[in-house]
């Protein structure tokens, strides 16, 4: 049964789902610049969600939007001095380039909100309607005492605020609630660099809030099949039906009228993001949304902590702002920083040293090559779980094998709002047992189904030309008691790079270096 912390009500809750295909909306990047580490470390946790709704046999719809119109990318593209669908073009390509390296499964859709400026519109047009907008000077702005429960999310108190009082910028503090643009009027020199769109109130563009409540409620509709109750995990769900099309599910204009049956809720199961967007962003996306629709927009809001770096927070006067590109500068692979993302939960801080980096990128390549010795890393045996089970299939036997009780305790783990640092020392635990490694392949592939390191791409290690036929003389000169000559054997073995450990049911042998690392020292 997954649990998950629901940032909304401050507790570990039971994930109930509206309906057997999950609506997943994580707020993407802003389209300006190469995404950091900070960002990164959120879309891993996201990733990790997905996967898990997956592993426990839920259909997922993802949507994660790409902001491509708002203040910042304005102010780049003049430094730049190009226009605004190049320098967005140019960083959205790298964003996908970089989230394949990192592994982290695609969304189902990106939106793009210059794509979108309609259902943007419309959304605008309703609050307006119902008196919670009004318009000043040709702008838009949302009117936050209007909305009774507004700061339920954040704690943001409107008590004492001036009457009246705006904000145009997208980003202020928390102490400093006012009434929100969702319309800001441009000019035409604007419109013609593709800064500003015609609308009902003039020539302007959207505020960056109302981005996200159109995108997600556009293609978050509810599932074809409308549920009155909550759902626990699928019946007879398991891991493999993670692959499963999503035919029942379609997506329906939010700003329509209602179904025959009367019961589109409007409501989206989980919304992600930084715990930096907790305020205004998601206070701002609650306000407007159900000040529209009159029903609860979100059921889920799960937050992911900072990332510091070197013990402090990212900023350019600090010079600590890294990218992927910075990491694969310095020797690591992308997959080593997905690795240490998972050293904390995502609730709590995680502190990036390139000391930190180096270690995780050491134990993976460490684990990656205990992995390519499994299958087959013995040399003479006639079974791997000695005589007395060989040609022995039963129910016992596959039991043994199974490593399942590993497996029910990554299940947990991950179950536990995803606790993946200890979802990874099970799977180390399992990797280190006594099991047979082709049964601790088969768990570690399912464990990865999860954690996203690529274990299934790992090559099996080969033994250098003539490590075979040494072995095998070395082994009769154990037989025979020639044991100075069997030393002699193991020195001439370590010289091709390999070491062998003698057991009970035979040599086990390990490849020093592995071309499956990345630097290691």
């Amino acid at each position: 049964m997954l649990k998950l912390y629901n940032f909304f009500s401050r507790k570990l809750e039971v994930f109930r789902s509206i309906d057997e295909t999950v609506g997943l909306y994580t707020c993407g990047p802003t389209v300006y610049d190469y995404v950091h580490i900070g960002n990164w470390r959120t879309f891993v946790f996201e990733d990790v969600l997905k996967r898990t709704l997956e592993f426990d046999g839920y259909k997922v719809k993802h949507v994660m939007n790409l902001t491509d119109i708002d203040d910042k990318i304005i102010t780049k593209a003049k430094k730049d001095k190009i226009h605004i669908s190049e320098l967005t073009n140019t960083y959205a390509d790298a964003f996908f380039a970089d989230l394949e390296k990192l592994n982290i499964i695609k969304a189902d859709k990106y939106p793009r909100a210059t794509k979108e400026i309609g259902a943007m519109i419309d959304l605008i047009k309703k609050l307006l309607a119902n008196g919670s907008a009004y318009e000043k000077d040709g702008s838009v702005y949302f009117s936050i005492s209007k909305f009774k429960d507004y700061g339920k999310l954040s704690g943001a108190n409107i008590k004492g605020i001036k009457a009246g009082a705006r904000v145009d910028v997208d980003e202020y503090e928390k102490d400093n609630p006012q009434d929100f643009a969702l319309w800001k009027v441009e000019g035409d020199i604007a419109k013609k660099r593709s800064e500003a769109f015609d609308s009902p109130w003039g020539i302007g563009r959207p505020g960056w809030h109302i981005e996200c409540s159109a995108m997600s409620m556009k293609n978050l509709g509810d599932p074809s099949t409308s549920r009155s109750t909550l759902r626990d995990k699928p019946s007879g769900a398991d891991s493999k039906s993670s692959g499963r099309k999503l035919e029942s599910f379609r997506t329906i204009d939010p700003f329509d009228k209602l179904r025959v049956d009367g019961r589109h809720s409007r409501t989206i199961d989980i919304h992600t993001g930084g715990v930096d967007l907790l305020f205004p962003h998601h206070e701002n996306e609650i306000a407007q949304s159900e000040s529209a629709t009159g029903k609860k927009f979100v059921n889920y809001w799960l937050e992911g902590e900072h990332l510091l770096v070197e013990g402090e927070k990212m900023s350019k006067r600090l010079k600590n702002i890294f990218t992927l590109a910075d990491i694969e500068k310095k020797g690591f692979e992308p997959l080593a920083l997905r690795h240490l993302f998972f050293t904390a939960h995502y609730r709590s801080k995680l502190n990036f040293t390139w000391e930190s980096l180096q270690a995780s990128q050491n134990s993976l390549n460490h684990l990656r090559r205990e992995v390519s010795m499994w299958d087959e890393p013995k040399i003479g045996r006639s079974d791997s779980l000695g005589p007395e089970f060989s040609g022995r299939t039963s129910e016992s036997l596959q039991t043994r094998m199974s490593c399942s009780e590993f497996e029910g305790d990554f299940t947990k783990a991950v179950n536990n709002d995803l606790d993946i640092p200890t979802a990874v020392s099970v799977m180390r635990k399992m990797a280190k047992s006594d099991y047979p490694t082709h049964a601790k392949h088969k768990s570690l592939l399912k464990m990865d189904e999860v954690l996203g390191l690529g274990f299934a791409r790992v090559i099996k290690a080969k033994l250098p030309s003539g490590a075979e036929e040494l072995i095998e003389e070395r082994e009769k000169m154990r037989g025979a008691g020639d044991f100075d000559g069997a030393d002699k054997i193991r020195e001439k073995l370590i010289k091709l790079g390999l070491v062998i450990e003698d057991t009970k049911e035979g040599p086990i042998w390990q490849l020093i270096h592995s071309t499956n690392s990345v630097q290691e020292k």
